[in-house]
């Protein structure tokens, strides 16, 4: 089954925590270092999925809401 964003969120901050103290030994280290970094792609993967399905609602000149699907910062064609 796939982790949720928010349970591989918490397990990458243990991963953290545990390689800040210091403590395991070099190999463990380095194991828990290359599935950080797994978890940090999976995680960037999953924002991005998210991002593009996110939408915002504008209020037109009109008044009336329409529904417009969300542009990232990343996403902007214009070139800028």
């Amino acid at each position: 089954m796939k982790k949720g964003f928010e349970e591989s969120l918490k397990e990458l901050e243990s991963i953290v925590k545990q390689l800040e103290r210091g403590e395991l030994p070099l190999d463990e280290s380095i194991e828990m270092f290359q599935k950080g970094i797994t978890l940090s792609k999976d995680l960037s993967k999953m924002l991005d999925d998210m991002e593009k399905r996110v939408s915002i609602l504008i209020e037109d000149e009109n008044g009336m809401i329409k529904e417009e699907n969300f542009i990232g910062a990343g996403d902007d064609k214009s070139g800028l």
